[in-house]
């Protein structure tokens, strides 16, 4: 049996607290105790509330927030003990995709330059050879290598996510982090962006690490859904089960907000026409987590 890309076991995050005046510095526990594991090529999906702790996960993987307890594999690297000199050679494996398209590329820096930066440091590719590796990126993502001399303003929102997706894959990650990919983004081009996604793991073999309240999105995108609530994993499974199915009160009232059609909506007809794009996941179940106690609490 092949070994999972990524395996977290007992995973506690913590962040320093206001200083009260004379005393010490406190620290505040935002995650306790969260077990999860994701094989190569699959999308785990972490869902739940503001406060939940999906975005601090993903912080410690990609090596910026340490853990304070458990640990964190990520292939053959252990996140809990990298050193600052490990960090550049660790985020070739490890990449992110962030929320807001507008704020996360260099508005004065030409897109070709944002998505070959990570090339740099390659002692194997010259300037010629980066060139090309950004046109092909570009292409990947659907659009044209002319816009690598383009400024991110001459896009629009929809476009400087692919560009953002093209940077992450530049250095030819195992996984990437999803934070709210599509959140700021209207619901047809959340669709275009979530089938993009799909077709370069298909290409890549990538695995994706997807955090979102939008259990709609996650759903769609996921092979396994992980529920989080105030820093507590309360459910993990399944993707369709989970969802369809859910064991946990909290999950239930999640999937109960969801008031309008998500992303899947504009891909109902396309989908239905044909074959789905992505198989049914390899394995399912559905598990309940029983209470991990986080200073004192943790909901149930």
């Amino acid at each position: 049996m092949n070994q999972p890309l990524i395996e977290i076991s007992g995973l506690a995050i913590d962040y320093p607290a206001r200083r009260r005046l004379g005393g010490p510095r406190e620290r505040i526990r935002v995650v306790e105790g969260v077990d999860l594991s994701l094989d190569a090529g699959q999308t785990l999906g972490l869902v739940g509330e503001s406060g939940s702790g999906k975005s601090s996960i993903g912080q410690t993987l990609l090596g910026a927030v340490p853990p304070a307890a458990g640990r964190i594999r990520v292939a053959q690297w252990d996140v809990g003990a990298l050193r600052h000199r490990d960090l550049r050679a660790y985020r070739r494996t490890v990449q992110m995709v962030w929320q807001n398209p507008y704020a996360s590329l260099t508005p004065t820096l030409p897109v070709g330059e944002q998505i070959g930066e990570p090339l740099r440091t390659d002692p194997g590719m010259d300037a010629a050879a980066r060139s090309r590796r950004v046109a092909q990126l570009l292409d990947q993502v659907g659009l044209r290598a002319a816009d690598a001399a383009k400024l991110p303003h001459q896009f629009s929102g929809g476009q400087r996510q692919r560009v953002a997706i093209a940077r992450a894959l530049a250095p030819s990650p195992r996984l990437i982090v999803l934070d709210e990919p599509v959140s700021a983004l209207d619901v047809i081009t959340q669709a275009q962006i979530l089938r993009l996604l799909e077709a370069v793991q298909r290409e890549t073999r990538v695995a994706y690490l997807l955090i979102s309240h939008d259990i709609g999105v996650v759903r769609y995108l996921s092979d396994r859904v992980a529920v989080l609530r105030r820093g507590c994993l309360v459910e993990s499974g399944d993707a369709d089960q989970v969802c369809e199915r859910p064991a946990h009160a909290y999950t239930r009232e999640l999937i109960g907000s969801i008031l309008e059609p998500g992303p899947l909506e504009p891909l109902a007809d396309e989908m239905s026409a044909g074959t789905p794009s992505r198989p049914g996941p390899s394995w399912g179940g559905t598990s309940v987590q029983g209470p991990v106690r986080q200073r004192g609490e943790c909901p149930r």
